[in-house]
């Protein structure tokens, strides 16, 4: 069991831009490759591009947000949706300029590895989502 709340942590600046909070990170034990955390952003934060080998699942808890898969208009989601990116699909994140947005963040390990941090999404990629508002 992981308590909400613990490990909150400072999300690390070279993956995300803005202020960005992580906690509850949990994994499984072998032979199970599913971890988790719950991320929130305050308005204007996002993700870096990023992929992941078997796929992310994104319960967005709070707050209105923004999520984008290269080669698709950015999606606006609120609290109550459920997002899925599929493996390898390179794609980011975050809340919206206008609200913080929370999501519980859960994926699968292939070889160890559960993301693959790519570059910061610029400033006018990520203000192609106000055209969305």
């Amino acid at each position: 069991m992981t308590r909400a709340g613990s490990g909150r942590a400072t999300a690390p600046e070279q993956y995300f831009t803005g202020k960005v909070e992580t906690s509850g990170f949990y994994s499984s034990d072998a032979p199970a490759r599913i971890g988790g955390a719950t991320v929130s952003f305050t308005a204007g934060a996002r993700t870096a591009w990023h992929t992941h080998p078997l796929g992310q699942t994104l319960f967005i808890i709070s707050g209105s947000g923004w999520v984008q898969k290269e080669g698709d208009a950015v999606q606006t989601v609120a609290a109550g949706d459920v997002v899925w990116i599929p493996p390898h699909v390179r794609h980011w994140h975050g809340a919206t300029q206008g609200s913080p947005m929370s999501h519980f963040a859960v994926a699968e390990a292939l070889d160890g590895s559960v993301v693959t941090w790519m570059e910061k999404v610029s400033d006018a990629e990520y203000e192609n989502g106000l055209k969305t508002e």
